[in-house]
């Protein structure tokens, strides 16, 4: 169910009221009763940052977020004490938000951590109760394009947490595709999808070979934003890796604590096109261009083999030493095409390495660039703003030598160390634009992490969109 934030001028006596507050604030307006006011005056004087009270008809709760002078951390705080209200509101429907010491920004910050921390993906339970928050007031100093804004934002982290959480059964190559056309019909921007005869005809090698264990069609879609407007002369491209299943392949995956969760493999794709929702819905005058190669990764007696040479969309051939190792080459192929749309700047996302995971865990990505420093440090400080942090990995030229191969140009496996950077070091070869390559281990949760939820995070929507506004 989607969360509503709309913006709202009058207040009854039967609203539940969130209040924004400092220590300086006076809250003789409420009026309280005197055990109420002594009970609020005594929890904060204890530093409690939430102050929850049932007057009957409704609830009220006063939040004082603690002071911190990294400002980042302070804006996180208040979205994790939105998403702490969110779970103490029982079965309200609505609640107000109300700004008493115009901080619009430390408002919106609590109402998106409530937004996002009230969504639930239920769609296959026979009994099941949605997410009963319907809608979040913003009263006084929100104005309505910081609202809509929000609304926008949110609505985008929801489809890419959908799309994720969504099992293969119900999401194949082709759905991904109608799921991006679908995208793009509600807020704007243009799709095309090729077929599996237009992804021959290109000579897309690395989607083709991924693709011949299945009994299903690829897809490769492209996403078109391009407003009269654009700031940008040449076009930013996202690239998302829509590996809609993995299995592993030939080389097969162990079922527990791997195979079970390789539905999450698109999360690539979801976080793209969730980003090209928000982009478009809130009408960013840039233009950007976003490509989804999309396969499922299955063994059968057509399937390609571990040993096997294939040659990509650029002409490389690549020697495949692991059939596991194949959303980097379904990324080839949508990195050399970009090459087409001669790209300001190209950021590819994909659920690639394990060895990322085992790095950093699910909070955050792995991130490392190619001539692309000063994009990168400006991805990186967006990251730390909407606490979707980027851990920078070397990108040093010693690891070239580890993807080298002795009968192709090159192989899909570096060898044991620093899985991730030869990952990244085989998408590298087929650019010759400035480019960021982000692993993400932060896709999914298997626990439930703050206003994220359990489950798909939706994690990578905020910090591309808020990048690509900055930046303009």
């Amino acid at each position: 169910m989607k969360t509503n934030i709309k913006r709202k001028t009058t207040i009854s006596e039967k609203d539940n009221l969130i209040l924004v507050c400092n220590k300086k604030t006076d809250l003789k307006f409420l009026s309280l009763s005197k055990k109420e006011s002594d009970f609020i005056k005594s929890e904060l004087k204890n530093k409690k940052e939430i102050v929850k009270i049932n007057l009957y008809n409704r609830l009220l709760f006063i939040i004082c977020p603690k002071e911190d002078k990294n400002c980042n951390a302070h804006i996180e705080n208040c979205r994790i004490l939105g998403d702490k209200v969110c779970s103490q509101l029982e079965d309200s429907k609505s609640v107000i938000i109300i700004d008493t010491e115009d901080q619009p920004f430390i408002a919106l910050s609590i109402a998106e951590g409530l937004a996002l921390g009230n969504y639930t993906f239920t769609k296959h339970k026979t009994k099941a109760d949605p997410n009963k928050l319907e809608t979040i007031y913003m009263c006084k100093n929100s104005t309505k394009k910081n609202v809509e804004e929000l609304q926008n934002i949110v609505d985008s982290v929801y489809l890419t947490r959908d799309l994720v959480n969504e099992p293969f059964s119900h999401l194949t190559a082709t759905d991904l595709a109608n799921q991006a056309k679908k995208a793009g019909k509600s807020s704007g921007f243009k799709t095309t999808v090729f077929n599996k005869k237009k992804i021959e005809s290109l000579k897309m090698g690395g989607l083709l070979a991924v693709n011949k264990g299945s009994i299903d069609d690829p897809t490769f879609t492209i996403m078109e934003w391009k407003p009269k407007n654009a700031k940008n002369k040449k076009p930013m491209v996202l690239v998302g890796k829509g590996i809609v299943y993995d299995t592993g392949g030939l080389s097969l995956k162990p079922t527990a604590n791997s195979m079970d969760l390789m539905k999450i493999d698109m999360g690539g794709a979801g976080t793209v096109i969730g980003a090209m929702k928000a982009i478009s819905s809130n009408k960013l005058p840039v233009h950007v261009i976003a490509l989804v190669p999309a396969t499922d990764n299955r063994p059968s007696g057509n399937a390609y083999a571990p040993g096997d040479i294939i040659t990509m969309h650029d002409g490389t051939s690549v020697e495949v030493l692991n059939t596991d190792a194949e959303g980097r080459l379904v990324l080839a192929d949508a990195l050399s095409y970009a090459k087409k749309f001669n790209p300001e700047l190209v950021i590819d996302l994909a659920t690639l390495t394990g060895a990322a995971v085992a790095a950093i865990g699910h909070y955050g990505f792995v991130s490392m660039h190619e001539n692309a420093e000063k994009e990168h440090a400006e991805l990186k400080e967006v990251g730390d703003i909407v606490h979707e942090r980027l851990a920078e990995f070397p990108f040093w030229s010693d690891y070239d030598e580890l993807i080298k191969s002795d009968i192709a140009d090159i192989k899909n496996l570096g060898g044991p160390y620093g899985g991730a950077i030869t990952a990244g070091k085989f998408l590298a070869h087929f650019v010759d634009y400035p480019f960021i390559h982000i692993d993400l281990p932060g896709v999914y949760a298997k626990s439930k992490y703050g206003y994220r939820g359990k489950g798909a995070t939706g994690m990578g929507v905020r910090l591309l969109y808020h990048f690509i506004k900055n930046r303009y």
